[in-house]
């Protein structure tokens, strides 16, 4: 998993509340059980006709957001069915955070397993943000997760919370596996004790 310190980017304003994770990924795409390859259909249903032409007015449509590292959204993020393929395609599509004023649980958890970070903030900061992340291309937003900011175009900024170890597992791009193997020596150790304690098993 890549670690996630400081990103600067350009941020798409997506204001629908309630935005589920079929809606992120509709169930046809899941069918897979590889990372990579589910950006191309990141929000499928909106950003396409049904012939597969690109919809115009879809914020990822525009030229201005094609190239969107963070997504400002709507309230209930991530809501629906535990999908971990939702994140999977956020970030193949290149989004590293996704802010809003509340994410359903299993999305959040899952974010932060595949190397997004959710930032929780009040309402009258997401407003701010998503005013400032419809200046398009001119506008790029800065996350510091060391400091736990996000720091619009004009430079106001918002402290975030987070867990302390789940920001530990962000900064060193450690997932599930890669926390195991920070025990491999002690791992490594059991397993040759064991192996002379008990030479049958």
């Amino acid at each position: 998993m890549d670690k996630f310190t400081t990103i600067t980017g350009i941020a798409a304003p997506m204001p629908l509340v309630n935005i589920d994770t079929d809606m992120i990924i509709p169930k046809q795409f899941l069918k897979t059980i590889k990372r990579s390859g589910l950006g191309v259909n990141l929000f499928d249903e909106l950003r396409y006709d049904r012939d597969g032409n690109e919809t115009p007015d879809f914020v990822l449509n525009q030229p201005a957001y094609r190239q969107t590292r963070i997504l400002v959204a709507g309230d209930n993020f991530g809501c629906g069915s535990s999908r971990e393929h939702a994140p999977w395609a956020l970030l193949d599509f290149g989004i590293r955070c996704v802010i809003s004023t509340s994410f359903a649980d299993i999305f959040f958890n899952n974010c932060f397993k595949n190397g997004i970070l959710p930032i929780v903030l009040p309402q009258e900061a997401v407003d701010v943000l998503m005013e400032d992340a419809r200046k398009g291309a001119n506008a790029r937003m800065t996350v510091d997760l060391e400091n736990q900011t996000v720091s619009s175009s004009d430079g106001q900024e918002f402290h975030f919370d987070i867990d302390p170890f789940r920001k530990h597992c962000l900064l060193n791009g450690l997932d599930d596996i890669g926390l195991t193997m920070e025990k491999a020596p002690a791992i490594d150790s059991y397993e040759d004790r064991m192996a002379q304690a008990r030479p049958w098993v």
